[in-house]
């Protein structure tokens, strides 16, 4: 098994937004803000290669959206998608699975591009996405605080074109999404469904091999999105039950700390991975960053 990050370029969000409560004069210090209050973020996807598999987790922006739209964003920077996994020595062709941790768009436009007619076609065509049906269904009409989060260009198209499979239906205990920090095995890799920043969203957990024994890595989309929101009172303002957060990502950090897991920081401009530990207070604090494949050898 190989994973290796995919870098797919940077964007701009507003630093209260993605701190929530916590005070600017405290944030600022961990992620510089512009003049206009916007701090940079990475879109980091992550590839996992197994035997004849090819996964891709998550799709970053995408280029779809207008220039109004992109300009609330600033995308910026040298990477892309098609770009950084030809770096992996892959083409959008190579992917034969696309797991979309959840629907926002600066994790799931790149599944899909706009050609020169207007027509929007897959990115990776022969590829079975995967989603979670309760997610899906949350997505389709959406709440007036993730209104535009969700962009149905970016996902409806694969519904349409019968290109999604959803990883729900695998799970031997229909019920267990409904059941707080259970994970669930599927065809691809164990999953941990959370519910605070959006519905139903899923965070994929790895097990790796390795010459050492087998390391546990966990993709944290949005629960943990950057090495800065290790803290359990750094909430985005995003997230639409900010309390199950933090209730989410003390069971995730608490396993993470226990078992020694290395965290991917989907959008962390500086820090691809990192693993945590509990200090002299019992407080879950950030150990080791660097870059993952530093981190699994």
């Amino acid at each position: 098994m190989k994973l290796t990050t995919i870098n797919t370029g940077l964007f701009k969000l507003d630093g209260g937004a993605m701190f929530g409560v916590v005070p600017k004069s405290i944030w600022a210090k961990l992620c510089v803000p512009d003049d206009e209050n916007m701090c940079t973020w990475a879109m980091r996807c992550l590839l996992v290669q197994n035997g004849n598999r090819n996964i891709l987790i998550d799709t970053g922006l995408g280029n779809k959206q207008d220039e109004k739209f992109r300009s609330h964003f600033s995308p910026h920077g040298t990477d892309d998608l098609v770009s950084s996994l030809a770096q992996a020595d892959l083409a959008p062709a190579d992917i034969t699975d696309v797991f979309l941790t959840h629907l926002h768009f600066d994790h799931c436009g790149g599944a899909l591009v706009r050609k020169e007619n207007g027509t929007v076609v897959p990115q990776f065509p022969y590829a079975r996405h995967w989603s979670h049906r309760r997610h899906y269904d949350w997505a389709l009409t959406p709440n007036a605080r993730e209104r535009a989060s969700f962009l149905k260009e970016n996902f409806v198209p694969l519904d349409e074109q019968e290109l999604i499979s959803w990883a729900d239906l695998w799970w031997p205990n229909k019920t267990a999404h409904d059941t707080p920090y259970v994970i669930q095995e599927m065809p691809l890799f164990e999953v941990l469904t959370v519910f605070g920043h959006t519905e139903a969203m899923m965070l994929p957990i790895i097990r790796v091999p390795g010459a050492a024994g087998t390391k546990t890595v966990v993709y944290c989309a949005d629960l943990v999105p950057s090495e800065h929101h290790v803290g359990a009172p750094y909430v985005m303002g995003y997230d639409v039950r900010p309390l199950d957060t933090m209730k989410e990502k003390e069971f995730l950090l608490s396993r993470a700390a226990d078992e020694g897991w290395v965290l991917v920081f989907e959008h962390s401009a500086s820090t691809e991975a990192g693993t945590v530990k509990r200090d002299a207070n019992g407080r879950i604090v950030l150990d080791k960053t660097g870059t993952l494949a530093a981190l699994l050898v």
